[in-house]
């Protein structure tokens, strides 16, 4: 379980790919904060992934197929940043929303339009996730947690402020680029039900 407020970032050191699969090395200061452990979840770009090495300020993960096909993971590069979370201790302050690192697409960015200390992104995504997607509801960008500020058939608007600007990657983000998106849960369960609904 993660909240979207991001800990940290990482820069990519490594990858090593065959077919679909993947091994990411990551290096970041907050490595050497929280010393992880071998079997950790981490969200890394918001997708939960087990910490399969660990080193100083050096942590490794496994990506299988299905996230590969899910998630930008694919199109990550060496040198790359990532936004990074540890999982959400049991007795941690619950910030965010509830975020499960469970991506269920990618989004793509059109537009970034500043609005005095904000600024503006758009994003198209695929029809068939409108329903999960309403205005001032929370969404998953990258593993942030954002507010949208505007759904309409196919795209989506969330607002950012300089603080997540400059603390995560979504600052750096240009038209253009892929990001993964994870709907709110509980909207998932209540579509999911109301869908069930009418079918009986």
């Amino acid at each position: 379980m993660f909240t979207g407020i991001i800990k940290g970032i990482g820069h990519v050191v490594a990858i090593q790919r065959q077919a679909e699969t993947a091994k990411l090395t990551i290096s970041s200061p907050l490595f050497t904060e929280i010393n992880p452990q071998l079997g950790d979840s981490f969200a890394i770009n918001g997708i939960c992934l087990t910490a399969t090495g660990v080193a100083d300020k050096q942590l490794s993960v496994e990506v299988m197929p299905e996230t590969t096909r899910l998630t930008n993971l694919g199109q990550l590069k060496t040198g790359e940043l990532v936004n990074l979370e540890p999982a959400l201790g049991a007795t941690a302050r619950l910030d965010g929303h509830f975020v499960l690192g469970h991506v269920d697409t990618t989004a793509e960015l059109v537009q970034r339009v500043e609005d005095q200390n904000a600024t503006v992104l758009t994003f198209k995504i695929a029809p068939e996730y409108d329903d999960y997607i309403v205005k001032k509801g929370s969404i998953a960008i990258d593993g942030v947690s954002l507010t949208v500020t505007q759904a309409g058939p196919g795209q989506f608007s969330v607002s950012l402020i300089p603080y997540t600007q400059n603390q995560t990657t979504l600052g750096s983000r240009q038209v253009g680029d892929l990001v993964n998106i994870e709907t709110d849960v509980l909207g998932k369960y209540i579509v999911g039900a109301q869908r069930k609904e009418a079918v009986q």
